[in-house]
């Protein structure tokens, strides 16, 4: 509706998405939209100049996000797909994936409001969380998940983020910074604490333990990288230390138990003022408050007839030219397996969230790298 000419869709349009983005444009590209399956102007790679995935493959499988959805609060494929789809309607099966631990659209929301807050009045000790409205069982579990030491810190409730004071960049970084969020899917790279003593964070797991080989399952859900929280309630006020400042003269350089540093530059490739924009800017949300349940069952099923009927163009994927761009520390590339049919441009230390956050300038003083490879490809295409 937007492009009404096929023929500049054709010529000028790149087709991709970020994270789930790649498999729905794996779809897009095999789908038949006219219902007659002998002409191809109306087949999705025929409205694509090329393909773009970022931290995602362009395919029609969940396997690359394998452990990144809650697959276990889904329905089974085996129900079939009408059932399925009236479980939906009638309200028998979730309509929005919800998990009470990080994941909710209650939190969703909280997180453009922190975006705001850090915006701004990044400098100011934060009253967001003591403004809430109490109780709340969501916002509290979230709470309790993100900001606990270890296992009977998230037990007892205590200390809990009220009792430290923290900058709204501070929580922000709390709630986003791979050095807090555990959350594969959720992470960025903006930095880290500064202004007190910090600890290592043992929950939900600690770091040793996600290196373990037997939890490998969990690789998708949760990063290994070492985990950081204050250590000082009704203490110093903590600050946070923007990305391109860890590793400056000023630096504490803190270290975990291990005596290894929690982050170093290199790692550190997104401006929380930049997140904290993209986070609060309305008109549109950048984490989806309520995720359809809809879109992953349609996707599970996609051997059914109800979907299968209009996948028909199965060589729609190869038939346009194709960029992969991974974060180096994401869910494809943390584990450091990439298939290498895939030829995809890595980015050494960006999460999930940093393909699509991360500054123009690096800490190196080269320029973004995810940004520039994309320009590129889309002069390559421009030049063909």
């Amino acid at each position: 509706h937007e492009l009404p000419s096929q023929q500049l869709r054709k010529q000028r349009v790149l087709c991709g998405g970020h994270s789930l983005g790649g498999v729905i444009t794996g779809f897009f590209a095999q789908w038949d939209f006219d219902g007659n399956h002998r002409t191809t102007a109306d087949a999705g790679y025929n409205q694509c100049d090329g393909y773009f995935a970022l931290d995602t493959t362009i395919s029609t499988s969940l396997a690359d996000l394998s452990g990144t959805t809650p697959d276990a609060a889904l329905p089974d494929p085996g129900l079939g797909y009408a059932a399925v789809q009236a479980g939906l309607r009638t309200g028998l099966l979730t309509r929005t994936l919800s998990a009470p631990a990080v994941i909710n659209a209650e939190t969703m929301n909280f997180l453009g409001i922190a975006g705001v807050f850090a915006k701004i009045k990044p400098q100011q000790q934060s009253t967001l969380v003591q403004s809430l409205p109490t109780p709340n069982s969501n916002i509290d579990i979230t709470s309790r998940v993100l900001f606990s030491k270890d296992l009977a810190t998230f037990v007892l409730g205590k200390p809990s983020v009220k009792d430290f004071r923290l900058t709204n960049e501070a929580v922000l970084g709390a709630l986003m910074d791979d050095n807090s969020q555990p959350v594969s899917i959720l992470q960025s790279s903006v930095g880290f604490f500064n202004g007190g003593r910090i600890a290592d964070k043992d929950f939900p797991l600690s770091s040793d333990a996600l290196a373990d080989p037997a939890l490998g399952s969990l690789r998708g859900l949760f990063s290994n990288r070492p985990m950081a929280i204050p250590d000082e309630p009704n203490g110093p006020l903590y600050t946070w230390r923007n990305y391109d400042r860890v590793g400056a003269p000023d630096d504490p350089g803190y270290r975990n138990s291990d005596g290894q540093p929690y982050t170093t530059a290199g790692q550190e490739v997104t401006d929380i003022q930049e997140l904290a924009r993209s986070m609060g800017e309305q008109p549109l949300d950048f984490t989806e408050h309520y995720f359809p349940t809809k879109l992953i069952t349609d996707i599970r099923q996609a051997g059914a007839p109800e979907v299968s009927h209009n996948v028909v163009h199965l060589d729609g994927i190869t038939a346009n030219p194709t960029i992969t761009l991974l974060a180096g520390d994401g869910i494809l590339a943390g584990d450091g397996s990439v298939a290498p049919e895939l030829h995809a441009i890595i980015a050494p230390g960006y999460q999930h969230l940093d393909v699509l956050t991360a500054a123009p300038k690096q800490n190196d003083g080269r320029p973004e790298i995810i940004s520039t490879n994309l320009a590129a490809f889309v002069r390559q295409l421009d030049l063909r």
